[in-house]
Formats: C-alpha cells, structure tokens, sequence
C-alpha cells in the first residue's frame, strides 16, 4: 500500500494530476521489492522499503523516457529497478529476528541484521554484489539473443504494420473497434491478401466538432 499511495503522490507532485497507471506501478513496485525481503523484515521495514519502491518506480520511468528508451507499461522500472531495490533492502532493514532459510526451517542461530539494525554492511554488500552478479549476467545474455533474434529481421515489425497497427497487422482485427481516437483516416477493416499482405477495406473518419458542439 505504501508503493502505491507514494507513487501516487510523487507523481501528482510531477505532474498536478492523479495518475492511475502510476498508483497501480506504485502497487506493484512495492509487491516486487518486498518479495526478497519480505521473512527478515519488520512491519515498519516493510512500509518504508515499500514507500521508497513507489518512488523508484515514478523516477524509474522517467529516467527511461528521458533515456528514449521505450516501455510503455513500466515493466523495467517495476520489475528491474525496484526488483533491484527490494535485494538491497534486506541489507538495510534485515531486523535480526530470523536466519537463514533452510530446506526444512530457518537456521536462526545467526539472525540476519541488516544496516539499520546494528549489522554493518556486511548484509547490504553481499546483496550488493550478487544483485550485480544477475543484473549483468541477464543483461550480457539477453543482449546477445536480441543481436542473434535481430540477424534474423524477426525481430522488428515492418513499416507497414507500424503504419497499419499490429493488431490489424498481427492478427487482422481492431483491438477497440468502438473507439476513434484520431481525426486522421484509420482503417475500419482489414483483408488478408492471398500474397500475405493486409489490405485495407474503408476508412473511418472522426466527424469534426461543429461550432454549436
């Protein structure tokens, strides 16, 4: 819940309106950053490392739009950076009430204390390095299989179905029919052509607001 009213807030403070899809992020972000923390860490830790996840997520996708990268439902900023931030919270609010997990019960002989509760840094560099550890390992993989899925033209849609729409392109049908959202000729049907192609059938204009509207 903190995720969720924090991220609300940053972003009305961004943008003087209140945004659904970042409150919705915010609620998510903090669900994805508690996951690693979430059997070490006190009810106060988690709302504090909740709250600071909805404000990862709200800068999170700013900074990739800022970047020119494009995700449009701020999946990496949810899962990637506050994912991130959820690892490195265990070495801060770690409350050394719990041990390690076991394959049948936590080892609570060493209680796992995390920065904020008396354990050093010993905690947070541990979850430091090893979150860097997947961080580039993932990132070194995928972008290898990008460049290979890439060599193949598989990996980018055509012009005419960037032109078209992919779901008229991909699968021959408008996702919101009843909805025109543009005052620019769209396609009101879509054939597919014995060559494989999607051939237009009518256009749909938005009817021009009247001076009386």
């Amino acid at each position: 819940c903190s995720g969720g009213l924090l991220a609300m807030i940053v972003a009305y403070m961004m943008s003087k309106t209140w945004d659904v899809s970042f409150t919705v992020n915010g609620f998510l972000a903090g669900l994805v950053a508690i996951t690693c923390p979430c059997y070490w860490v006190s009810p106060t830790g988690a709302i504090l490392l909740g709250a600071v996840a909805g404000v990862v997520v709200v800068y999170g996708v700013e900074l990739l739009e800022w970047l020119r990268i494009d995700d449009p439902i701020g999946a990496v900023p949810v899962h990637g950076f506050c994912g991130i931030w959820g690892t490195l919270s265990l070495g801060l609010f770690a409350a050394g009430k719990y041990g390690a997990t076991g394959p049948f019960a936590a080892d609570n002989s060493a209680p796992l204390k995390g920065l904020f509760y008396g354990g050093g840094a010993t905690l947070l560099t541990a979850q430091a390095i090893g979150s860097a550890t997947i961080t580039l390992a993932t990132f070194g993989v995928s972008l290898v299989m990008m460049y290979l899925v890439n060599a193949t033209r598989l990996l980018r849609v055509s012009a005419e179905g960037e032109t078209l729409g992919l779901d008229l392109h991909e699968h021959g049908i408008s996702a919101y029919p009843e909805y025109v959202i543009s005052s620019v000729a769209k396609p009101a049907a879509a054939v597919l052509e014995p060559t494989g192609r999607l051939a237009t059938q009518g256009f749909q204009l938005k009817p021009a607001a009247s001076e009386g509207d």
